[in-house]
Formats: structure tokens, sequence, C-alpha cells
């Protein structure tokens, strides 16, 4: 099988790893038709991230500035750009704020999805293929040993991870019920470039180079297998482009550590390309273990040969070659870490791109 479209809407498309998708396809996939990113602007998403792309491509690039969780604003863009396939990233992502403000993750989440398959579902004529992007959370903690697969039992255990089932149960609900054409992916923690500074990699990787304390949750023996960007970028296009409706796949980087030796491989890399801390120390010294989290799974790991096997994908970066690319990427542009950090984007976006009524 293979798709071909000539507008791809993306939501979410100014947040990490939309990002790092729209660059992808618009930049190194060999696709030829036009992007619509739709983002709201939450505080993670920065549309400077794509200024290069936006300059580059000229009209195969649009941004709309619009909310899932309001369904007018979501036909109004499709009809307006005659939009032909979704790659829908557009959540509410981070865990620790999920515990705080579940409420955000139930309307983003589930409500926004639904408003999203909604439309899509109003315009089946013209929408080949709706792609949604979900995580390995919703199946909950793993114990020392085996893999998640696109076949295991969902058991999530915070409110993002609960909003996350939810909505990839609605998007195969769609399918089977309505005969609405979609595809799912489950993928593992994600790093690289443009991510913001909450998550653990650009944290320690920031926290380190100011020999600022590094807070590793617990005692730092909790298991993630990560994932650089790109490689999930070029999955979710094969899957996009490639799998068949309805089909399923388990996205992983083959790259499974303890947070605790994460950041321990983030210390000696900012070691590596950075001046040393004026006490000489090294960076691993500024290691701090604080209060676990409440649902703190221990461990995920993904088995993604089916994606493999089926449809020849497979990571171009490990962890050594990936942590280190990330790391030379933030003390590479300070500019964009420096108007993230300080907030100055939350200024420059309502500048220049003023919200929807």
């Amino acid at each position: 099988m293979s798709r071909s479209f000539n507008t791809l809407l993306v939501t979410g498309g100014c947040g990490f790893i939309g990002v790092n998708f729209i660059r992808y396809v618009l930049k190194q996939s060999g696709y030829t038709g036009r992007i619509v990113n739709l983002d709201s602007l939450t505080y993670a998403g920065y549309p400077g991230s794509l200024d290069d792309v936006a300059t580059e491509m000229g009209d195969r690039y649009v941004f709309e500035r619009a909310d899932i969780r309001e369904p007018i604003q979501i036909a109004e863009v499709l009809d307006r750009h005659g939009v032909d396939a979704i790659c829908h990233f557009a959540a509410e992502s981070h865990v620790d704020r999920s515990i705080v403000a579940p409420d955000d993750f139930v309307q983003t989440n589930i409500v926004g999805t639904y408003n999203l398959l909604q439309a899509a579902r109003d315009r089946r004529e013209r929408i080949q293929i709706l792609h949604h992007v979900s995580t390995d959370e919703v199946f909950g903690s793993l114990g020392e040993t085996g893999y998640f697969t696109e076949d295991t039992p969902y058991s999530p255990r915070s409110p993002y991870s609960a909003s996350k089932a939810a909505s990839d149960h609605l998007v195969r609900a769609f399918h089977e019920t309505y005969g609405f054409p979609v595809t799912i992916s489950n993928c593992s923690n994600n790093y690289g470039p443009y991510q913001f500074p909450e998550k653990l990699v650009p944290l320690m990787i920031l926290n380190a180079l100011e020999g600022k304390p590094l807070p590793v949750y617990g005692d730092g023996r909790n298991v993630r297998d990560w994932l650089h960007v790109r490689d999930h970028a070029t999955a979710v296009w094969t899957i996009m482009t490639r799998a068949e409706t309805g089909a399923t796949y388990c996205v992983g980087g083959r790259s499974e550590l303890r947070n605790l030796d994460v950041v321990k491989r983030i210390c000696r890399l900012v070691d590596e390309q950075a001046p040393a801390l004026p006490s000489g120390q090294p960076r691993e010294s500024l290691i701090t273990f604080v209060k676990d989290r409440p649902g703190h799974d221990h461990r995920y790991a993904i088995d993604c040969s089916r994606l493999e096997a089926e449809l020849g994908w497979h990571p171009e970066e490990s962890a050594d070659t990936g942590f280190g690319k990330t790391v030379a990427w933030y003390l590479s542009n300070f500019e964009w870490v420096e108007a993230v950090r300080t907030g100055a984007y939350r200024t420059w976006i309502e500048r220049n791109y003023a919200a929807r009524g």
C-alpha cells in the first residue's frame, strides 16, 4: 500500500515531536505537498521553532492558530485548506502536570480527539487517513522482563496515560464503527532537539551546563526505552503512507536505560562538550535524589519488531549517537533555549499570533 497526499494537517505541530515531524516531512521525506500546522499554542507550543521552515517552504507550509477543543475551528481549517490527510500529535503530555490538573488532559486528549475524528468523518470523501500518535504509557508498567507489543492489554496509571488510552479507543471505535480510515502508533520516550526544558533530557542538559542540581525521582532505577525524535518522525511517516487502515504499531528506539543512567550519560557528554564547572567536579556530583512521583511506572520497553518486519522501518540513532547529538544541539542553540526558559517566546507569540475568539 502507498498513499500520497496534497494537503496534510498536523495537529500540535508547534510542540516538540510535531516540530521535528514537520521538519522531516517537508525537508527530507520527498513529500511535495503542503502541510497545515494547527496548534493552539499552549505553554509547550512555539511556532518560532519552524521559522526557517516557513521561510524556505513558502506556501507549502501554513500555520493556523486553532484549538482541537473547538469543533468549529477544526471544521474551518479542514475546509479552508482542502485537507486530505491528518497526523494528530496535539495533546497534553506531561505526567506531572496531569497529576496536578487532570481536567486539561481530559478536555484536550479525549474531547479534542473526538472533535477531530468527528470533523474528519464528516469529510470522509476527501480525507484518506487520520494517524493518531499515542504513547507506551497506556500499557502500564512492566516488570524486570518482557516488552510492550501491539497486543499488550491497556493498563494506564496516570491521568495522562488514561486520557491517551481513551483517545486510542475512540480512534479505533471510529474505524470499527464507521469504517473511517485510521492508523495508530504507540511510542516510547522521545528525546532530541526542540524539547521543552520541563522534560528529563533537556532539563538535565541545561542544569548540568549551569551547575544546578540534577533531580532524579526515587532511586533512579525506573527504566524507559529511548527513541530519538527523528526516528519517531520517520516511523510515523512510514505508517501514514504505507500501513493498512486500522493498523497499530509500537515504535521504540531499542535503547532501554534506567533514568539514572540517562542522567549520568548526559553528565559525561556535557563534561566533554562544555567548559568544566568552576569547582572542577564532574557533573555527576550534581545528581540529587528526590521523592518519587505518584504512580511512577517501573519500566517501559517496546518491541517494535512488527513495524520493522511489515514496513521495513528501523531506528537509525542508538543511545550512543542520539544523546551526543542532542546535547550538542542544546549547547549550540542558546537563543531558542533562552526564549523558552525566560518565557520571552510567549510575548513573541501574542505579538505575532492573535488567539481566535
